[in-house]
């Protein structure tokens, strides 16, 4: 993907408060939870966890929306969209648009959203807590993502993607009550968030590298294991378009199992697979 891009906003941006309310508010009903446990509440999380970090944010809003590393028939993609929405972490044409900045300014301080080399904390969350413009204001980043953008459904569902927490939260009550609530979405949303986050802070800085790149992207299996497979992330940036992370059969990707399965089943096609040579040759 050929971007131009020349940021605009300063390097400092005004505090986001509606973000930090709104991120010490879940916070502080995830810690609230502990006082509601049980055991299906926690069973109701980690599938939740599940559904919609590994297959709508790994799987959806990441291998299908962001590279195209794969193709399924477009009922099947927007429904995979809406479960990438429900898991809090933006619009997909947000996400999107940021991940292939990222990509295509791996680690520069000014035109990569979440930029490792502006520390820890920024690539974690800070770039949340002091969003720019032109990474937030849907007037610049949508040109990013244009073939989302174009389509009335992915500019619906980035407007509204937070409304869906509402049939969400209704079912899970009446499936248990406030303990399916807190844990389903509250636990569950602090826990994804900040598992994906480490995506963007840990493997960039620790880990081991199995390609050479002109980044400082590394495979760190714990991130991996948090993540459903993401954290192979120096395979990733070495051939961003292959639909499987993790490339040794020690690197479990989870996601990677749920795509061979559409595979199998007929539902996914035109899968990118690492290339046959691969540990013959430098990235």
């Amino acid at each position: 993907m050929t971007v131009n891009f020349t940021p605009a906003s300063p390097d400092r941006s005004p505090i986001s408060w509606p973000f930090v309310i709104f991120f010490v508010l879940v916070h502080g009903l995830a810690c609230a939870a502990l006082w509601f446990f049980s055991w299906s509440a926690l069973g109701v999380m980690l599938v939740l966890h599940w559904l919609f970090g590994s297959i709508g944010i790994c799987l959806g809003y990441h291998r299908l929306l962001s590279h195209r590393s794969f193709q399924v028939p477009k009922w099947l993609e927007y429904a995979i969209a809406i479960v990438g929405a429900l898991a809090m972490q933006g619009g997909p044409i947000f996400w999107v648009a940021g991940h292939r900045l990222h990509h295509a300014f791996t680690e520069d301080k000014q035109k990569d959203p979440y930029s490792a080399q502006r520390g820890f904390w920024w690539s974690h969350m800070l770039w949340l807590v002091y969003p720019q413009a032109h990474f937030f204001d849907y007037e610049q980043y949508h040109r990013f993502a244009p073939d989302l953008a174009r389509q009335p459904f992915y500019r619906w569902l980035n407007r509204n993607f937070l409304l869906l927490q509402i049939p969400l939260g209704i079912l899970l009550y009446g499936l248990g009550g406030w303990s399916f609530v807190l844990w389903g979405m509250a636990v569950r949303a602090v826990l994804l968030w900040h598992s994906t986050w480490f995506i963007n802070s840990v493997t960039h800085m620790w880990g081991y590298r199995t390609f050479v790149t002109q980044d400082n992207s590394r495979n760190l299996w714990w991130a991996a294991l948090l993540t459903y497979g993401e954290g192979w992330h120096n395979n990733h940036h070495a051939h961003p378009m292959v639909a499987k992370a993790g490339w040794q059969w020690w690197e479990i990707d989870v996601t990677w199992w749920a795509i061979r399965v559409l595979q199998l089943l007929g539902l996914a096609q035109k899968v990118i697979l690492p290339p046959k040579n691969w540990r013959d040759r430098p990235s």
